[in-house]
């Protein structure tokens, strides 16, 4: 066995050891404060780069959620609102046959007529109030819903717009239109049987749009908890282990410890060699 004064082969060892064992307890601690075993590209460079892609799907979805939950809202309503017109549409056609009645006299007429144009009225009403976040698939205007449905932006749903104003193309019936005559109901029984039938082929249209839109939502949730799994097993740390490691790593630093106390003591049996 060599003495020397100038190297202390031991206590350069114990140092050693407790230094490594010291930055062990770091990532230990590390782990334990963010829960992550893979925190940054240092812990694993690939591991974390598949990561931080998955983080990106995941902002997307979310971003995918918020697209598909207003343009649901906004169908909701114009499926409502359709709806409502639809029911006005058979109280109309009541009215207007009952005035085509040759038999009916005059002022029953002018009492139907004012039912009937009372109804109608109703129409623009509720087409006006049809509107969410701006958009309204049901007014005089060119509004559609497209709703984005990949994180990428390069997938969307369609929703298209469908005019259900008085005399717009779908309602032939118009804002003027009256049921004074035997005539004049007539007419407007036929009119009033046209745009029921294309309310009705716009409620399905906005009905299956509105069905598509509910399932890729469902999809969306779906494939983000499905993402946010798999990022947590990519990255995060089992606690029940670091735990574990944590104890014995403050025992192991409280050794290294004392063996580097013992170390650095050895220099002074080499006094005793000079009777010191």
């Amino acid at each position: 066995m060599a003495f020397s004064v100038n190297t202390n082969a031991s206590a350069l060892s114990a140092l050693l050891n407790l230094n490594k064992t010291t930055g062990d307890l770091e990532t230990t601690q590390t782990r334990i404060n963010t829960g992550l075993e893979i925190s940054s590209a240092k812990d694993n460079a690939a591991i974390f780069s598949i990561a931080q892609q998955l983080r990106g799907d995941l902002r997307g979805y979310n971003a995918v959620k918020q697209s598909l939950d207003r343009s649901i809202s906004t169908t909701d309503i114009a499926l409502a609102a359709a709806g409502s017109i639809s029911d006005l549409m058979i109280e109309m056609k009541e009215k207007s046959v009952a005035a085509a009645d040759a038999g009916l006299d005059a002022d029953s007429r002018l009492a139907l007529a004012e039912d009937f144009n009372a109804l109608r009225d109703q129409i623009t009403i509720i087409i006006n109030n049809a509107e969410f976040n701006g958009t309204n698939l049901i007014d005089g205007g060119t509004d559609a819903i497209v709703a984005i449905t990949n994180p990428n932006a390069t997938q969307t749903i369609t929703i298209g717009h469908q005019n259900l104003t008085l005399g717009g193309g779908n309602i032939t019936i118009t804002a003027a239109q009256s049921i004074t005559t035997q005539t004049l109901a007539a007419a407007a029984v036929t009119d009033v049987i046209a745009s029921l039938k294309n309310i009705n082929s716009a409620l399905t249209k906005l009905g299956a749009g509105g069905t598509s839109l509910e399932a890729q939502r469902s999809f969306a949730d779906k494939i983000s908890g499905t993402i946010e799994i798999g990022i947590g097993n990519l990255v995060d740390a089992d606690m029940a282990k670091e735990s574990a490691n944590l104890q014995s790593l403050q025992v192991k630093q409280q050794l290294g410890i004392q063996a580097l106390s013992i170390a650095n003591q050895a220099p002074q049996s080499i006094l005793s060699l000079f009777g010191g």
